[in-house]
This record gives C-alpha cells, sequence and structure tokens, in this order.
C-alpha cells in the first residue's frame, strides 16, 4: 500500500476546458512529482449517466486511491454504448481527477483541493462539439440538463478553492499552479513549487531622467484593472526629505502579477484569471507570503522595495491585534503583487526600472524605457511632482463636475457631545488620550467624478510625502498623507514617526509664523504627542532588540502646504528571526489614530464611533522581496467606491486627539482643518451644522 496521496478535482461544466487544463497542469506538476490523472468522461455509463457515473467514480475510484491502493475500474465503451474493460489508476503523490462531478458532494471527504472551471455557455458548447464532433451533438442539451439538475442540488462552484475563468489562450495552467500553491493542505506536496516561487531573479535598469510621475503613471498603467501609485509629491528637501526621495509606480501585470483582499477573516487571491480562497488571520497570511530575503536590490540602487505587495491594510484589521471585530464596507486589506514596477528617486533625478527575470521580461523593460522618454517632457495639463509645488488655490478634480456636497456622520453638536463622552472615560481612569473620528460622505452619478483627475487635485493642492493613489477595480483610494506609520528596513532597522498636533497655514506670514510657534509651544499637543510615542516605544518593544528603542525627534514641527504638525521618531532594532509580518501586527493600527492605552481606547472609539472606518486610518504602503516594509498611516486619505447603482461613493475621515483639557470647539475646528486640503481641492466645503 502507498501513501495517501494528494487528491486535487477539477470540476466545472462541459466544454469549460477541465480536460486540457487537467492535462496540462499534471505535466507541470511532473517537473517535482509522481502524478496519476483520471478522467471522469472514461467512467459515466453513457449519454444519460451523469449521476451513476459519480457513483462509480466515487467508490470505484476514488474510495480506494485515497487509501493509496490502486483504483480498478470498469470503463465505459462509448462506440458499442456498454460496460468496457476494465483498467487500473495507480496511486502516486499526486493525482488529478477531471470531469463533470469530480468534486460531487460525495466526493469532496476525498479530496485535498478543488478547482472549479468557468466559461461561457456559448464557448463551451463550441469546445465541447469541436472536441467531440458529432458523437455529442445530438445528447448535448440531455446531458446539460443533467448538469442542472445535479448543480442544483450540489453547488460545487461555492466549495471551490480555486476557481478559474478558463479563456483557452494557454494561460490558466499557470495561474492555477500558482493559486494551489496558497492553500495550507498542499503547503507540503507543493513545496518544491513553493522554492521556485522563492528562487527569482531581478532585472533592472538605471534611467538619468525625471518623467512627470502623473504621465508616466497613465502610460504605463493607466488601464490597469488594479494599479498602485506611491507617491512622494513632496519635494526631497528640509525634515522630510528622507520620505520624499522615492515615488513607486506599479501594477499586478506579467506572470507573476496577483492581488489580494481580505474581509473579515477570509483572503482572496486573484492571478489572472484564477483566484483562490483561504480562511484565517490576514497577518498570519502576510507572514506566509512576505519577510524573507528573496530577493536583493541591483548594485548602486538607493531604494528599499525591490518589488513585492503594494496596497492598504484597513483599520478593522484591529481584530487581530486586541480589537474588537467590526465590519467593514470595504475589504479590510487590498494588495496587489508587483513584479515589475518603476521607481523614480527624485533626489538622483533618475527612474529605475525593476522586473522580474521573466519570458516576456525584456518587452516590458522596453516599453518602460520609452514611457520614461515620453514622461520627460512637462506637459501643462499633468504638471505633477516634488518639483511641483501646491499652487495655494483650490482646484476643482474635474471642471464642469456637478458640485460635492459632503453629509457628516456627526453633526457638530453631536461630535462635541461625544467629545464630552471620551473626557468622561478619560476622568474614569479607561484611557489617558482617545483619537475621536468621524466621516464625511457624498455620492455621485457614476461618470461625475474621475478618481485620478481627484487624486491629482489633491496632490497640487497639498502635496505630501506620503501621498498615494490605488485602484483595485472599483475601490480608489486617494491619499495625501504626511505620516509615517511603520518602517522596517532590509536590515531590521525601525522607524515610527507619528503626528499629534495640528494648525492650519495662514497665507499671511507673520500670522502663519505665529501658528507654528504656538504648536511648539503649545503644553497640549506637546502632550498629546508625548503620550503617542511613550505608546509607539512599547509597540516597537515587543520584537526589538532589548535596549534598542530610542527617541530620536521629539515635538517636532513640520510644514505642509495646508497644515503645520508636530512630529516625533523613534527607531529601534528588530530582533535577528522575528517574523516581520508580526512586527507590524504589534504596532498595528498606529497609536496616533487609536489614542493609550491601545486596546482599551479602541473599544471606547467602537462605541462612540458607532460605524467602521475602513480603509481611514490603518496604513498604505508596500511589503518588498528584501524584507523591508514602510507604511504610511492613512490620513488625509479620500475613498471612491463604486456603488450598485452605478454611482461613486466618496468617504473622507478626519479626527482628532481627545485628552482631560481638550476644548471641544477647538477640537471640532481641528477637524475642519484638517479636512480642508482635500475638501478645497474638491472644490468643496466642510458640511454645516
Amino acid at each position: 500500500m502507498s501513501p495517501a496521496p494528494v487528491i486535487i478535482a477539477i470540476d466545472g461544466r462541459s466544454g469549460a476546458g477541465k480536460t486540457t487544463l487537467a492535462i496540462e497542469l499534471a505535466a507541470r506538476l511532473r517537473e517535482h512529482h509522481k502524478v496519476s490523472l483520471f478522467h471522469l468522461e472514461d467512467i459515466y455509463p453513457g449519454w444519460n449517466g451523469l449521476a451513476a457515473g459519480i457513483e462509480r467514480y466515487v467508490s470505484t475510484v476514488l474510495a480506494p486511491l485515497h487509501r493509496g491502493e490502486p483504483a480498478d475500474w470498469v470503463s465505459w465503451d462509448w462506440n458499442a454504448h456498454y460496460d468496457g474493460d476494465t483498467r487500473t489508476t495507480l496511486p502516486a503523490e499526486i493525482v488529478l481527477v477531471e470531469g463533470v462531478g469530480a468534486a460531487a458532494e460525495a466526493a469532496r471527504p476525498y479530496l485535498a483541493a478543488v478547482i472549479w472551471a468557468d466559461s461561457p455557455e456559448q464557448d463551451r458548447r463550441s469546445r465541447a462539439l469541436a472536441r467531440d464532433g458529432e458523437s455529442y451533438e445530438p445528447y448535448w442539451d440531455e446531458w446539460a440538463a443533467q448538469e442542472l439538475e445535479w448543480l442544483a442540488r450540489d453547488d460545487v462552484p461555492a466549495y471551490a478553492d480555486v476557481r478559474v475563468h478558463n479563456l483557452a489562450d494557454g494561460a490558466a495552467p499557470a495561474e492555477v499552479l500558482q493559486a494551489l500553491q496558497y492553500l495550507p493542505a498542499l503547503s507540503q506536496a507543493l513545496l518544491p513549487e513553493l522554492a521556485a516561487r522563492r528562487g527569482l531573479e531581478l532585472r533592472a535598469e538605471r534611467i538619468d531622467a525625471a518623467p512627470d510621475p502623473a504621465r508616466l503613471f497613465e502610460s504605463l498603467f493607466g488601464r490597469s484593472a488594479n494599479a498602485v501609485w506611491l507617491d512622494s509629491s513632496l519635494a526631497p528637501e528640509g525634515n522630510a526629505a528622507e520620505r520624499s526621495r522615492f515615488s513607486i509606480l506599479a501594477d499586478d501585470g506579467g506572470p507573476f502579477g496577483q492581488s489580494v483582499r481580505h474581509s473579515s477573516g477570509s483572503t482572496r487571491v486573484s492571478i489572472g484569471n484564477a483566484s483562490v480562497q483561504t480562511e484565517g488571520p490576514f497577518f498570519r497570511w502576510l507572514d506566509g507570503v512576505w519577510g524573507r530575503r528573496a530577493l536583493r536590490g541591483p548594485e548602486g540602487y538607493p531604494c528599499e522595495f525591490t518589488l513585492g505587495w503594494l496596497g492598504y491594510l484597513g483599520y478593522e484589521l484591529k481584530r487581530e491585534t486586541g480589537g474588537s471585530d467590526v465590519t467593514a464596507e470595504s475589504p479590510d486589506a487590498c494588495l496587489l503583487f508587483a513584479g515589475r514596477a518603476v521607481v523614480l528617486d527624485h533626489v538622483e533625478r533618475t527612474a529605475w526600472l525593476l522586473t522580474l527575470d521573466t519570458a516576456d521580461a525584456g518587452d516590458w523593460l522596453q516599453t518602460a524605457r520609452a514611457a520614461v522618454t515620453e514622461a520627460g517632457g512637462r506637459h501643462p495639463a499633468a504638471a505633477s511632482g516634488p518639483e511641483g509645488q501646491a499652487n495655494g488655490g483650490a482646484e476643482p478634480a474635474a471642471p464642469g463636475h456637478a458640485p460635492l456636497d459632503f453629509t457628516a456622520r456627526d453633526s457638530e453638536v453631536a461630535y462635541k457631545s461625544k467629545i464630552t463622552e471620551a473626557q468622561y472615560e478619560i476622568a474614569e481612569g479607561n484611557t489617558y488620550e482617545v483619537c475621536l473620528t468621524t466621516a464625511l460622505t457624498a455620492e455621485l452619478p457614476g461618470s461625475a467624478l474621475d478618481p485620478r483627475q481627484a487624486y491629482l487635485a489633491l496632490r497640487r493642492r497639498n502635496p505630501a510625502p506620503f501621498a498615494s493613489y490605488l485602484r483595485f477595480g472599483d475601490l480608489t483610494v486617494a491619499s495625501t498623507s504626511p505620516e509615517r506609520f511603520l518602517r522596517i528596513a532590509a536590515d531590521g532597522g525601525m522607524r515610527a514617526e507619528p503626528i499629534k498636533g495640528t494648525r492650519h497655514r495662514d497665507t499671511d506670514p507673520a500670522r502663519d509664523a505665529q501658528l507654528r510657534e504656538e504648536l511648539e509651544s503649545s503644553p497640549k499637543d506637546r502632550a498629546e504627542n508625548i503620550m503617542i510615542v511613550d505608546l509607539l516605544r512599547n509597540d516597537l518593544s515587543h520584537f526589538a532588540v532589548p535596549g534598542s528603542v530610542s527617541v530620536s525627534r521629539l515635538c517636532a514641527v513640520e510644514s505642509y502646504a495646508t497644515v503645520h504638525q508636530m512630529v516625533s521618531t523613534i527607531d529601534a532594532r528588530l530582533s535577528p528571526g522575528m517574523p516581520r509580518a508580526e512586527a507590524v501586527a504589534a504596532c498595528f493600527p498606529a497609536g496616533s489614530m487609536t489614542g493609550a492605552p491601545k486596546v482599551s481606547t479602541m473599544a471606547i472609539l467602537d462605541r462612540l464611533e458607532g460605524a467602521p472606518r475602513g480603509v481611514y486610518s490603518g496604513a498604505i504602503g508596500y511589503f518588498s522581496l528584501n524584507g523591508a516594509t514602510d507604511l504610511a498611516v492613512a490620513i488625509r486619505t479620500l475613498v471612491l467606491s463604486g456603488q450598485p447603482g452605478g454611482g461613486t461613493g466618496l468617504s473622507l475621515g478626519v479626527g482628532g486627539a481627545i485628552t482631560a483639557d481638550s476644548s471641544p470647539q477647538e477640537e471640532y475646528e481641528e477637524i475642519r482643518t484638517k479636512a480642508f486640503g482635500v475638501l478645497s481641492a474638491l472644490g468643496a466645503e466642510f458640511p454645516p451644522g
């Protein structure tokens, strides 16, 4: 008796390309494994024998194979329309079973994984008849009716681990094989494939050019359904120089391109036309795909990003880090895996083209090279980037669009009442500081606002070191965040730079300087900032080398286009061997967006706010293949989402830290100040009342 094999079923309607997919997938698996292949069409007892064929398949094929024994089964002679000869399928390390009913309810207890292949009905019919010709055509309707009857009783697609929209273009086998590698049940069996995925090589080119980032992004990734632009739109000078040096532009195209959405404990990874869903915590999933130094940067390359995952983590992931379980309307995390990207160095005025060494790498490098050259000249309509500063005026995102009328989730009276409640919790000793937030929302007809133009208006109005534009299908995130949440360098250096303390900018230089000095000397703002510094020192210490945590900058003031901000810097060194995803989780969400102590204050916030935050208050950035990460706090962030009726929903989160000596009126004015940069760029105003 052989060891029990790993049995993978490929199911789907007739003509969905299951047979070809199974044969090609088996060929790829045979590079590292012994593989047996079984086709259900060999066992169905006639054109009306779907149900009987499934019974035969389960009892005479699956049951013995699952025990590690040879399966002896009676074939069907399609010419004689009667039972044929007895055949034997031998157990192997991996067994692929393919056909309609391969993953039927009776079969599923024996299966390690289920793949469901989809194709449009007309394509399925033409493929099936092209394969089987005249012998099948008279029976198509009869067989299709059996399939429908069976699926009405047994919703196999709902149990599929992997689903693939099979276009018969040759891409499905590679995409499905990548998807299977995410399944915990197959992790041991597919170790060779996983090792090959980690043995990647990087190709890179350096170009002495300073292309316009907006034009370059539109040229290379403007038509991509999923794309990310981590946009250091602030000139790299002054205190923010290090944070403003690099911009990263990427999508999920190419052979290694993937995207992932996580919601309430369920992670769905899409690879081309295949997708795979797994259950479990997000940070556990992240630990499985990131944190090891799989790829190093090229010689002379100054950026920490060497391809990898980019996107956002939503605030509701707090359920995994001590917070309660709250369901958000938007995904709790959206990331894409970039197997190719452009990195702009705004200090050296160079562009780096990065790509994994795949068959099409040369073609992509040629395309990217041409795009960098084309975007090298300034263009009046898109003039943007670190060298182009905010003009100080409010520019509507899309001239001619209908007025944007935002509605506040909390009226002024309601928000001030919540401030009073937060101060009561402080007086009771339940918390020291509460970062209370609310949201402004609006709805527009579907074509009334171009998300990309909206973002370009935001970055012109309020350039920031951690600005970003993320597109994940019908979900767009447009952020002008000035705040770093957490950086972990490839060598283990860690840094957090919380912001607490805000004053608006004034057009009168004397008044503007007075506001800055007022912030610098404010005991209240310094107290808010220092409390968050202490919280982050504690967060970092859980995974840091003992004694390495230090505060290199305390309560410094930085000035941006619309606000002055008080910023501190905490540094530490990651203990060798510590899992990096867990180090990120230990600090999440940013203490500057919760208050202190973090866990008890998050519970207070859930009660006071009464609604999920979604993307707002989470983190935006990258997880690089060299083990580095750099994440911004998702503030000054506009979220645009497609609505069921075809319109666009807009959401802008705003908030501020409440302490015992907070003035409700001043705190309310602070959220108006923080919202101004985004609202003014859209030609909108803070809602009255």
